[in-house]
């Protein structure tokens, strides 16, 4: 009878609990009905636990560091660099669009907040030189799934901490997808350019503003390079890391850039520890969650199941592609990552499949479904953002997605396109 939480969690998100309430609840009344009294308490008291958790402090230092370098002026001068880089070909803000996401992913590793920088300020500027508002926000939705994947990676994080995964090597895995991801929008966006004779946005910058443009962008660069140069040199851990990015943007906006000033630091603090705890609570009701999947013997069972469909690992991780994309409609990635990574792991570790490739293929078609309807959250953003609605973003997001449903089923087939930099730093 436990194992009926499952569909009880489903029914509560279809009716529109918040997942938080839901992840809990659902458990909870199951325990209760199941006569497991003494269950109900560990189930609730693993909320905290999940959260007690030294690795899980990136993760709200990360949002810190991307909060302050929005506020500090960074985010505009990404762009300004991207437009420099690209800003002449034709499509030209659509093509920053998608650079500047690449280019904020390794500053804060956040979808949302990806969409929310750059959508604010780029939204506004494409719908002034000609394009359409949803496409705009369908452009900036679909480019910022490449925040959680390009390292730091908060969703990396939690699927490190879930199943004793290196960080470091999640990181390393992240950079040749996300990259990928990056290259096959921006050639969406260059056929789509010449079909609908899309606007340059500007004319092809002089070596003197290129170099400009990367003198105003070479503090905020060197953001990723710090963080990945002292995990890799084993010089502070991935928390740390996190703490030295914090430190790093406070003094980059405040001494270098002086976009922000002391007074800005309650505001920031504020918005950073909002988007922090709504994290933080997902992650600790879904290790409850996790608890009760357990106890209800449900891993064993769906493996039985999954194993039974076939014996080829091919034909399995088609199947469980097609299933993550749909778990990504409905469930944000983080806590997806929570309660399928135990389940689904593994199954495809036993088959041969790299625990490393596994958790790219997981992270990566998780995060895309962060902009897939019926409840992808950065369609929300974007929708927000924009004023456009959701269903009319929702439709216009369809190329860009085809893209990168591709680029996941490459990553899926070929591991060395994971597998590679973490390989060459000897993670495998």
């Amino acid at each position: 009878m436990l194992v009926w939480f499952l569909p009880l969690f489903l029914l509560f998100l279809c009716i529109g609990l918040p997942v938080f309430f839901g992840l809990v609840a659902a458990p909870g009344i199951m325990l209760w009905l199941n006569g497991q009294e003494k269950d109900i308490t560990l189930l609730y008291r693993n909320v905290y636990n999940g959260m007690d958790s030294f690795p899980l402090m990136a993760i709200p230092f990360f949002m810190l560091a991307g909060e302050m370098m929005n506020r500090g002026g960074i985010t505009m001068r990404l762009v300004e660099f991207s437009q420099a880089c690209v800003g002449h070909f034709k499509g030209g803000l659509a093509q920053v669009n998608i650079l500047s996401s690449m280019l904020f992913a390794g500053l804060s590793g956040s979808a949302v907040a990806d969409t929310s920088a750059l959508g604010s300020m780029l939204i506004p500027a494409m719908e002034k030189e000609g394009y359409t508002r949803r496409f705009a926000a369908a452009i900036t939705a679909a480019s910022s799934v490449i925040g959680p994947i390009i390292p730091p990676s908060g969703i990396m994080i939690i699927y490190a901490y879930v199943m004793g995964e290196s960080v470091a090597a999640l990181f390393l895995a992240g950079i040749v997808p996300g990259v990928m991801v990056g290259v096959g929008l921006m050639m969406m966006t260059s056929y789509m350019a010449n079909s609908a004779d899309f606007p340059k946005s500007r004319e092809r910058a002089t070596w003197s503003e290129k170099g400009q443009a990367s003198i105003k962008a070479f503090f905020p660069l060197l953001t990723p390079v710090i963080i990945l140069g002292g995990i890799l040199g084993g010089v502070f851990t991935p928390t740390e890391a996190a703490a030295v990015a914090v430190f790093y943007a406070f003094i980059i906006s405040i001494f270098v850039l002086r976009e922000m000033s002391l007074k800005d630091l309650p505001d920031v603090l504020l918005k950073a520890s909002l988007t922090s705890s709504v994290v933080l609570l997902l992650v600790g009701a879904a290790m409850a969650f996790k608890t009760v999947v357990s106890l209800s013997h449900a891993p064993e069972t769906l493996a039985a199941y999954i194993l039974s469909l076939s014996s080829n690992p091919l034909i399995l991780l088609f199947l469980i592609n097609l299933l993550l994309f749909i778990v990504g409609m409905f469930l944000d990635a983080g806590p997806a990552i929570i309660i399928l990574g135990p389940i689904l792991a593994p199954i495809f570790t036993s088959l041969g499949v790299d625990p490393v490739h596994f958790a790219i293929i997981m992270s990566v078609n998780l995060t895309v479904g962060l902009a897939t309807p019926p409840m992808g959250l950065v369609l929300f953003v974007a929708s927000s953002v924009s004023g456009e609605r959701v269903e009319a973003i929702a439709k216009a997001i369809l190329p860009f997605l085809a893209i990168e449903i591709a680029v996941i089923f490459l990553i899926t087939y070929i591991p060395a396109i994971s597998l590679f930099v973490p390989g060459l730093f000897g993670f495998l």
